[in-house]
């Protein structure tokens, strides 16, 4: 049986997947949810992270299976997953995104966000003093990561957000014939205020019908729809 690597996004860490996690496990697969670098429980300082230190923390993850992996990547994870699936094909049997930058050969995470026709996020970035990081303003957060939550979710969500590394969204991904190869799937959130969801119906257009499904939510299905992801995510490999 496959083993499924959740991969978090800007800010977060792997207590995202909280819910996530033990549903997975109950249906009978084995999920890990990773800290990448500086983020969660991980001791990185902020001003150091490199795209590369978060594409190593996932391929640690993935390369320590001894089984097959599905690799869930959220939102900005997309940049990194997309990276480990091109330097390890033979050990991803599946990507999945999840309301995520798919990227193409040379892009980097800021670039795609850039491209969207409505910024959503930028009104509320915080930049730290030495402009290595930045953090969300906790007064607009709930409004972008978790407008449709309860409001216990966003109170256990928002101390938990740690400031964000600049430089793994703005070095670009080297992508080829291996991550090509690799067979992915895409979950559009049609109510998404993070990652706009007409952005990401603009990603996927060319990619097959059957590869691109929908959660009506916003950008933290985790939170409030954990048992219909856990479904679809099923779906999917399935």
């Amino acid at each position: 049986m496959a083993v499924i690597v959740l991969v978090h996004g800007s800010n977060h860490g792997a207590w995202c997947w909280s819910r996530v996690v033990p549903l997975l496990e109950q249906k009978g697969h084995r999920a890990v949810a990773i800290d990448l670098p500086s983020h969660g429980d991980d001791p990185t300082p902020v001003n150091k992270v490199t795209l590369e230190d978060y594409i190593h923390a996932t391929q640690m993850a993935v390369l320590s299976s001894d089984q097959p992996v599905i690799l869930v990547g959220h939102s900005a994870a997309g940049v990194t997953v997309a990276s480990v699936a091109e330097r390890n094909p033979e050990h991803i049997q599946h990507l999945i995104y999840l309301a995520a930058y798919a990227p193409q050969d040379g892009d980097s995470m800021a670039e795609m966000r850039k491209r969207a026709k409505r910024q959503l996020v930028i009104h509320a970035v915080q930049m730290a003093e030495d402009r290595k990081s930045y953090v969300f303003d906790p007064a607009e957060a709930p409004k972008l990561f978790y407008h449709d939550c309860a409001q216990a979710d966003v109170e256990y969500a928002l101390p938990r957000l740690s400031p964000q590394p600049i430089a793994p969204q703005m070095e670009p991904v080297q992508l080829g014939a291996n991550y090509n190869a690799v067979q992915k799937s895409y979950i559009i959130c049609t109510d998404d205020h993070t990652v706009p969801p007409e952005e990401q119906e603009r990603l996927t257009a060319d990619w097959p019908t059957d590869a691109v499904h929908r959660l009506d939510c916003g950008h933290s299905p985790f939170f409030v729809c954990p048992d219909k992801l856990v479904d679809l995510i099923e779906e999917i490999i399935t």
